[in-house]
Order: C-alpha cells, then structure tokens, then sequence
C-alpha cells in the first residue's frame, strides 16, 4: 500500500486556481492507522492521485472517525500535495488559499466512503 506522504517526493506540478475543477482524482489508497475503540477513535491517512498535464498530481491527508461514526479531515488546513496553485497573474498562492483550493477539491470526491471500506476491513 502506497503511503499517504510519498507526495512530497512527488516532482512539482503548477496548476492554476481556473483549472482545479479539470482536476479528476482517483481513490490510490486509504490506511487505517489507529483502528480505534471505546475510548479511542479510528484515524488514518487517504491518498488520491490523477494524471495532470505533465505528471502525476497528489493529494493526501489524515482522517479521524468521530463517535457518531462520521469520519472527518484531521486538519483541513494540513494537507500533502505536489501540487503548487498559481492566479490568474502565474503567481503563487499564499499557504492558506491554496489549502482553500486543496479543500474545494477534497470537498468533490468520495473519499468519505474509502475510509469507511477501509474500516470495514478491519472488523
């Protein structure tokens, strides 16, 4: 299985914040780190990947199953990627707009449900 934070060995891609929504991601690998109990709750990392102009972009990041049994990001703001997000003018974006840009991604895909196949396999 692939881990969550080889993206930062990934080479860097520049992507510009009017081409994310062309971005398509596929489900790479989800591990589940802590597989929880009673006092504890289940966490993990996820991995998703996809093929953009010239390479491979990635995108990664801790989940936690709450007590409802809801899973949710760890820290929205701590994401892994190879991705660099540029502006309308090619310049870069500051840390936080581009963990906005990470996050709008994040926020389209299923990965909500890999986490909980994931878990399903642990029991």
């Amino acid at each position: 299985m692939t881990p969550a934070w080889i993206v930062y060995a990934w080479p860097r891609l520049l992507c510009a914040t009017d081409a994310t929504p062309k971005l398509q991601l596929a489900h790479l690998s989800t591990r589940v780190l802590v597989p929880g109990d009673a006092d504890h709750p289940a966490m993990g990392q996820t991995l998703w990947k996809g093929e953009w102009q010239h390479g491979t972009a990635g995108v990664a990041w801790d989940w936690v199953r709450l007590p409802v049994g809801v899973v949710a990001m760890v820290d929205p703001m701590s994401l892994v990627t190879n991705l660099q997000f540029l502006n309308p003018r090619g310049e870069v974006l500051a840390p936080v707009d581009s963990a906005r840009q990470l996050n709008e991604i994040v926020h389209a895909l299923p990965w909500q449900q890999e986490v909980h196949r994931a878990l399903s396999l642990m029991h």
